[in-house]
């Protein structure tokens, strides 16, 4: 067995009630991406994904992933393909989190809580 890692039980919650979200999200920029990549995505769901990605970011605090996530600028009206970027950035860490403080431990699959 590898080294384990744990996490706290704060954060499991967090991820528990974030991840559903950010995926959902992710998937509802992604194929509006496929369809207007170029378009501007308007100033209230650039505040509706950062409320979501700084919840997310606690999750991710200590993750070494955590440098190359950026919020999304209001000032600079990104564009969707630029959204639709970063929130595969944090699907990406997340999952990784997952991975790496979820498992097999004491004969069930659990969280790794300290």
């Amino acid at each position: 067995m590898g080294k384990l890692y744990y996490t706290t039980k704060e954060k499991v919650q967090n991820y528990d009630t974030t991840m559903p979200l950010l995926e959902a999200m992710y998937s509802e920029f992604k194929e509006l991406s496929k369809k207007k990549p170029d378009a501007a995505v308007s100033k209230s769901k650039i505040k509706i994904a950062n409320r979501l990605l700084d919840k997310v970011r606690t999750v991710l605090e200590d993750s070494t992933s955590i440098e190359f996530l950026d919020l999304l600028d209001e000032d600079d009206v990104p564009q969707v393909s630029d959204v639709t970027l970063i929130l595969s950035q944090y699907v990406a860490s997340m999952e990784a989190f997952y991975k790496r403080h979820y498992g097999y431990y004491e004969n069930k699959h659990q969280w790794l809580i300290k």
